[in-house]
């Protein structure tokens, strides 16, 4: 990775540190006992014996004593770019010297491990003890703190340091509220933190959210969200789903996410480019241990839409399997009970009843007699991605694809589709995907130009 001055970089601060506090039965005294805990954690963490642990190196940093590092160079005015000299990656090298793909200008991340040094200096009285004979009831909880700030590569270090501190107290402090929101009696839900990038923000935004409360049951926090960010009515930002995936770290799941955005766009004159907005799952053929080679190329395009409406938070659904999306065709009417578990291909109506039946969401259907038309669709396509901005399932003769973007100008009428292709059978390697066009910008020509096309335009709920 080459770094410039400019760039920008992510620090991640994380750590556990324990909770305990004494409850009793009465409600103004528990609660006093839960701020005082909370204060107790904010003084240990602005005190000296904090350490930040640079993580794949043997760098610590002691940041309320001076910025004391155990790195002879890294002082409290160097660069905060220049720690990455002293991180090695995952191969062994330095992570400095790791160049990011030209296409993906996301930021990097810096991780750190919050410490606590153990021993103290101080006088040396003899310990103290009390005696109590009232009923308590101890409350204990590791709190996982995460906390992250932004700077560019010229900011200091005891800058960022500096701020690392201050998110994690200020953490602190909303897990603090976010206790105090929902204790009942003796019980304390733990309290988890979120990010969520918002748009034109150029930092992430923290919410810590208890845990084992659903997202159905947090509304009124959203609204709030909403209303202080300023936010739109009309979509989810705040919900778990929503949460930043820093680029660091890989799905658990497997499946590839948002291959097109490793793409160069088309070189045309005059034309506008319009793609899907925010993320989905890339599902093909052969996947899940379901071999559907030949027939399930409509049901992988259903699948990529699916896990775009659950990435958004639309939904809490898992994406629907072969057989779920065939249960649902049935339980509409649509399919007789053979249908399930067979091999039968569906289009771009039973997509949109499945999008119905299992989601809530509404779909619109474009008809073309001709792919030869298809080339003409440019300002319908267009404005579906502004302003809705779902992948497309187009449906034709034999195939479905997944249709997650146009660069179309009005001018000229000239226009190249963005095709995420399900019919491919390989593993989840993003270079043969891209190189190979599994995921790439298409011509008019890619059409069969004399059959006949349905596409199915997802529509977005309004909701948060």
């Amino acid at each position: 990775m080459v770094l410039t001055e400019n760039s920008t970089l992510i620090f991640r601060l994380r750590g556990v540190l324990e909770f305990s506090c004494q409850l009793d039965s009465n409600e103004t005294q528990g609660q006093s006992a839960i701020c005082k805990s909370f204060q107790a954690l904010r003084s240990r963490v602005s005190s000296e014996s904090l350490v930040f642990t640079v993580c794949n190196s043997s760098v610590l940093l002691w940041p309320n004593k001076g910025l004391q590092s155990t790195a002879e160079h890294l002082t409290e005015g160097t660069p905060c770019r220049d720690i990455q000299q002293y991180i090695e990656a995952e191969d062994g090298g330095s992570k400095k010297s790791k160049r990011k793909d030209k296409r993906d200008a996301g930021p990097s991340v810096v991780n750190l491990k919050l410490l606590l040094e153990v021993t103290e200096s101080g006088d040396s009285r003899a310990l103290s003890l009390c005696r109590v004979t009232k009923q308590q009831h101890s409350a204990r909880m590791p709190l996982c703190v995460d906390c992250v700030f932004s700077a560019s590569g010229q900011d200091s270090l005891g800058s960022v340091c500096s701020g690392l501190v201050g998110a994690l107290c200020g953490q602190l402090s909303d897990m603090q509220e976010v206790v105090l929101r929902y204790r009942k009696g003796s019980s304390l839900l733990v309290p988890q933190p979120f990010h969520f990038q918002l748009p034109e923000s150029s930092g992430l935004v923290t919410v810590i959210y208890p845990a084992g409360v659903p997202d159905s049951q947090l509304l009124t926090v959203r609204e709030e969200l909403h209303r202080k960010y300023g936010l739109p009515s009309d979509r989810p930002y705040f919900r778990r789903a929503n949460a930043f995936h820093f680029p660091d770290e890989a799905y658990k799941d497997g499946y590839l996410r948002n291959p097109h955005t490793h793409l160069t766009a088309p070189n045309m004159e005059d034309a506008k480019v319009s793609v899907v907005r925010g993320v989905y799952s890339y599902h093909h053929y052969m996947q899940d241990r379901v071999d559907d080679n030949g027939w399930g190329c409509a049901y992988r395009s259903l699948q990529t839409i699916c896990s775009w409406f659950q990435q958004q938070g639309y939904t809490d659904r898992a994406v629907p399997t072969h057989t779920e999306i065939q249960q649902a065709l049935l339980d509409v009417g649509d399919k007789e009970p053979p249908f399930v578990g067979s091999r039968q291909w569906i289009g771009s109506i039973e997509v949109q009843a499945v999008l119905n039946q299992l989601l809530g969401v509404t779909s619109k259907i474009l008809f073309v007699s001709r792919g030869s038309e298809l080339a003409s669709k440019g300002r319908e396509l267009a404005n579906h991605f502004e302003t809705v901005g779902t992948p497309i399932m187009i449906g034709g003769g034999v195939l479905a694809h997944t249709i997650l973007g146009v660069a179309w100008s009005e001018s000229s009428g000239d226009i190249r589709f963005l095709i995420l292709d399900p019919h491919y059978t390989g593993g989840e390697d993003l270079q043969i995907i891209t190189d190979k066009g599994w995921c790439g910008w298409k011509g008019p020509e890619f059409w069969d130009q004399n059959a006949y096309y349905n596409l199915c335009l997802p529509q977005t709920p309004k909701t948060i």
